[in-house]
């Protein structure tokens, strides 16, 4: 059974920052690529930062230069450190685990985390 579980949403002022953690067991982690999208109100679900197997990092435009994936094959957790948060960033994140290119592999969503930034 694959899990993936998000911790470390809350309440940040405006500028502040915030690190999530996703914690997955029942795949081979090291070689899944890990992600993180999130979801405002009345918004479709965007990706925010994708970490590959190899560690090749993605980031959205918005959030590039304030936030950092990184991950822990040794934790099997990916995480998500967010900095100057913007009012713009709040919205239910998601940790993504995607094994489409290996053999048995899928993809997988956590149930998510809601980040809320407000003074």
């Amino acid at each position: 059974q694959v899990q993936l579980v998000e911790s470390g949403g809350g309440l940040v002022q405006p500028g502040g920052s915030l690190r999530l953690s996703c914690a997955a067991s029942g795949i081979l982690f090291s070689s899944y690529a890990m992600g993180w999208y999130r979801q405002g109100p009345g918004r479709q679900r965007e990706l925010v930062a994708r970490i590959t197997s190899s560690g090749r990092t993605d980031y959205a435009d918005s959030v590039k230069g304030r936030f950092a994936i990184s991950r822990d094959n040794a934790k099997n957790t990916v995480f998500l450190q967010m900095s100057s948060l913007k009012p713009e960033d709040a919205a239910v994140y998601y940790c993504n685990a995607d094994g489409r290119m290996i053999l048995r592999g899928g993809e997988y969503w956590g149930q998510g985390t809601q980040v809320t930034v407000s003074s």
